[in-house]
C-alpha cells in the first residue's frame, strides 16, 4: 500500500512526496480510516512506528479552513522536545495549506506564547502544564476544538500530569473526537478512557514488548561503571559505523558523570541532554546531533521520548532501565524507516534482573557478547557501587532494681544553711547603743 491508496487530498500527498514518504506504516494504515470515521480511538504503538503521522494525516485531511482564530486541533504531549517534533511534522504536512501551527510549553516566558495564541492558531501542540495555564488565563478558548489528541499518555501519567489532563478535558467541548496514543495501557490509562472516551476503537500495531525486526540486539556483561566507560570508548574508537549514537543513562547524575568522562576522550563530539538542562541547551544539543556535529549524545529516558532523529545508527544502553517497556522505547530510536539498527546493552550484576524482565516482556533472549580481550577492566568503584556495611545499633535496656527505697544524699553546704532571721530596727538599736533609741518626743 502507498499513501496514494489512502483518501488523502492533493496538498497532503504533495507534502508527503516532497518528504520522500511513499508507504504508510502499519499504525498509519490501521488508524486512518477509523479516525476518518469520527470515532474515538485508542492507539497502542511503540516509539518508532510512525504514530505522529498516524493521527496527523487523517486529522489534517478533515481540517477545514476557518476564520475563527481559536484552534480546531489540539495535541498534548509530555515534553518540550515532543512539542517541537510534532510542530515540525505538522508544518511539513501543511506546507501547501494556509494553516497556522503553534507549539507551547513551560520553562519559558509565557507572554510571547500568549501573543501568538491571540494572533490566531489552527493547530495547537502543547505540554499539559502550559496549556492549562493558558486556559486559566482566558487567553485560550477551547470552543472550536473538534479533535483532541493525547500522545504518549503513559509517559504523561508517569510525569505526574494526571490532574492537569483531567482538568483540561473537563474544559473541552463535549462534542469532540478523542484520540489517544500510548505504548502501554496501564490501569490508570484504562480509567481515563472509561471516563472521557466514547466507546473508543482500539488499534494495536507492534504490541508492547515486540522486538523490532530490523534492530540487531546484543549485550555485554561488565563489572562496574568505569569498565562501562572503557568499553564505550573502545567501541567508539574501533567501530567507525557508530556514527550517530544515542547513549542512555539511568539518571541525570549518571548522565552528567558519563559526559565528564567522555568529553575529555572525545572532545566536541559528545553532548548531554536531560530535564535539568536549559531549554536552549537541549534544543541546541539535538540540533548539533542531527547535523552530525556531535557523534553521540547521552540522554535520559524522559527527554529521549522527544528526540526524533533519522538515521540513528546505534542505541547504547549504558544502564538498563528498571521499567522494561522503556527498553522498547529506547531501541526504537534506531532502525527507523525500514533501516537496520543496532542496540547494545551494558549489564552489571545488579542489572541482570532488569535484563530478565526485558527478555520476559519481549519473549526474546538478548544475545550476550564476549568482552574484547584488550578491554581494560577497572577496579575503581563509584560511591554508589561500594557496598555499604550497615551496623545495626543495639540499644541495651538497663534492668530495674527491685526492693530499693528512695534515694538519699547529704545536702550541699550551700543548701544546708539556716534561713536568715529578720532583725527589727528596735533590736538593731538595742544592740548598737545598749538601750532603745527613740525618734524623739512627738510635738
Amino acid at each position: 500500500m502507498t499513501f496514494e491508496d489512502l483518501n488523502l487530498n492533493a496538498p497532503l500527498l504533495k507534502a508527503l512526496d516532497e518528504m520522500g514518504f511513499v508507504h504508510p506504516t502499519t499504525i498509519q494504515q490501521k488508524a486512518f480510516s477509523v479516525i476518518m470515521s469520527g470515532k474515538d480511538v485508542c492507539g497502542i504503538a511503540q516509539t518508532g512506528t510512525g504514530k505522529t503521522y498516524a493521527y496527523l494525516l487523517p486529522c489534517l485531511r478533515q481540517l477545514e479552513f476557518s476564520k475563527d482564530r481559536f484552534p480546531q486541533l489540539l495535541v498534548i504531549v509530555p515534553t518540550r522536545e515532543l512539542v517541537a517534533q510534532v510542530v515540525e511534522a505538522a508544518i511539513k504536512l501543511t506546507a501547501h495549506r494556509s494553516l497556522i501551527v503553534l507549539g507551547v510549553y513551560g520553562g519559558v516566558n509565557m507572554k510571547p506564547q500568549v501573543a501568538a495564541v491571540d494572533n490566531g492558531v489552527d493547530i495547537l501542540v502543547a505540554t499539559p502544564g502550559r496549556l492549562y495555564d493558558l486556559m486559566l488565563s482566558g487567553t485560550l478558548k477551547t470552543k472550536s476544538i473538534k479533535k483532541f489528541v493525547i500522545d504518549e499518555v503513559d509517559e504523561m501519567l508517569n510525569l505526574g500530569f494526571r490532574s492537569q489532563l483531567k482538568n483540561i478535558m473537563d474544559l473541552l467541548p463535549e462534542r469532540r473526537q478523542n484520540l489517544m496514543f500510548s505504548a502501554t495501557i496501564t490501569e490508570e490509562v484504562e480509567q481515563m478512557i472509561d471516563q472521557y472516551f466514547n466507546m473508543p476503537v482500539r488499534i494495536e500495531a507492534a504490541p508492547t514488548g515486540t522486538p523490532l525486526e530490523n534492530i540487531n540486539q546484543m549485550a555485554y556483561e561488565v563489572p562496574n561503571f568505569y569498565t562501562k566507560v572503557n568499553l564505550l570508548e573502545l567501541l567508539l574508537n574501533e567501530q567507525e559505523d557508530l556514527s550517530k549514537v544515542l547513549v542512555f543513562a539511568a539518571t541525570k547524575k549518571l548522565a552528567d558523570e558519563l559526559y565528564e568522562q567522555m568529553q575529555s576522550r572525545f572532545p566536541e563530539q559528545v553532548g548531554v541532554i536531560h530535564s535539568n538542562k536549559e531549554q536552549t541547551h537541549r534544543f541546541n544539543t539535538v540540533k548539533q546531533f542531527k547535523e552530525g556535529t556531535y557523534r553521540f549524545i547521552i540522554a535520559t529516558d524522559i527527554v529521549a521520548r522527544g528526540i526524533d532523529i533519522a538515521e540513528v545508527t546505534h542505541v547504547i544502553n549504558f544502564d538498563l532501565p528498571e521499567v522494561p517497556e522503556n527498553y522498547i522505547h529506547r531501541i526504537g530510536r534506531t532502525g527507523r524507516a525500514d533501516k537496520k539498527g543496532i542496540a547494545i546493552s551494558f549489564v552489571t550484576e545488579r542489572e541482570k534482573e532488569y535484563k530478565d524482565s526485558i527478555e520476559s516482556l519481549m519473549k526474546y533472549e538478548i544475545p550476550m557478547q564476549l568482552l574484547p580481550d584488550h578491554l581494560e577492566i577497572s577496579t575503581e568503584l563509584t560511591e554508589d557501587e561500594i557496598e555499604k556495611v550497615i551496623v545495626k545499633e543495639v540499644k541495651i535496656k538497663i534492668p530495674k532494681r527491685e526492693n530499693v527505697g528512695a534515694s538519699f544524699h547529704e545536702k550541699s553546704a550551700k543548701n544546708s544553711r539556716q534561713p536568715t532571721k529578720r532583725v527589727s530596727h528596735k533590736d538593731k538599736m538595742m544592740a548598737k547603743y545598749g538601750k532603745p533609741k527613740s525618734k524623739g518626743k512627738k510635738r
